[in-house]
């Protein structure tokens, strides 16, 4: 099974994540880059955190590091990836120096590793453990520019916009939602691929993980914001194509991303009565 000429076929991958178990969560991983080769797929996105699991017992403790990425802990992960000749895009905490962040790493199809993007906006419940990453990134699979973001990043508009003002047609989103939160996680992703005339694929956990629970939901969402694949809870992959040419085709359409205007200093509200 291939893609058309120019299309990418990507898959968002969600399973139930071990908490602390990096391992076990490895080897997860390797099972869904399995069967994302059985249907074709190039690039493979992975949920927020899970390499050591969304908890934060795993936060506190000893998490995988930046000057390790090579280390025989990644091994079967990396060679799964070299093996299906595929793109693998998975979060991880990740010991940097003296700081520790919320990464993505990118696994390349001849398996190397790097870790381009850090989340740019850490939440609340997460501060206590992790430090903002300082700028946006992209990658580049196949030909299509894709924008890197975790979680919270996408509930900010300008966070997909710096992204496809840069190039990208497509955005991607690891996350991890917790219970009452499936409204806000459809609105702001099918929102942030309308706003752009983007794809927007999204990886978010399911299942019991340390003392959480999420709700899955991973999808992709064509340019115009409409599910192209969905999941529920259950683990599995939600598999689209992406083709710059629609993108093309709803920017032409749906002007909103080029039309966009410096609006200026707003000044102060004139009382009115």
């Amino acid at each position: 099974m291939t893609s058309a000429p120019g299309v990418v076929r990507v898959a968002a991958g969600q399973a139930v994540a071990v908490s602390g178990d990096v391992a076990a969560n490895v080897a997860t991983a390797v099972r869904l880059v399995g069967l994302a080769a059985s249907r074709g797929v190039r690039l493979l996105l992975l949920p927020e955190a899970f390499l050591t699991g969304y908890d934060e017992a795993a936060f506190a403790g000893t998490i995988p590091s930046a000057d390790d990425l090579d280390g025989g802990w990644l091994t079967p992960l990396r060679d799964a990836a070299a093996s299906a000749r595929m793109v693998v895009v998975v979060s991880t905490p990740l010991q940097r120096g003296e700081l520790r962040r919320l990464a993505m790493l990118v696994i390349g199809p001849d398996g190397a590793v790097t870790a381009p993007y850090d989340k740019q906006h850490v939440d609340s419940d997460e501060a206590a453990y992790f430090s903002d990453g300082t700028c946006g990134a992209s990658i580049v699979v196949d030909g299509l520019e894709l924008g890197l973001s975790i979680c919270y990043d996408s509930s900010f508009p300008e966070h997909a916009r710096d992204a496809a003002a840069g190039g990208a047609v497509g955005y991607l989103n690891s996350a991890a939602f917790f219970p009452g939160s499936a409204h806000r996680r459809d609105l702001a992703l099918a929102a942030r691929a309308l706003d752009n005339g983007m794809y927007v694929v999204l990886a978010a956990a399911t299942g019991a993980c340390g003392e959480h629970r999420f709700v899955g939901g991973s999808a992709v969402f064509d340019p115009e914001g409409r599910p192209l694949a969905r999941l529920g809870e259950e683990e599995g992959l939600a598999v689209a194509d992406l083709d710059p040419a629609v993108v093309a085709d709803t920017r032409a359409a749906r002007t909103m991303h080029a039309d966009r205007r410096d609006l200026g200093t707003r000044p102060p509200a004139r009382l009115t009565s």
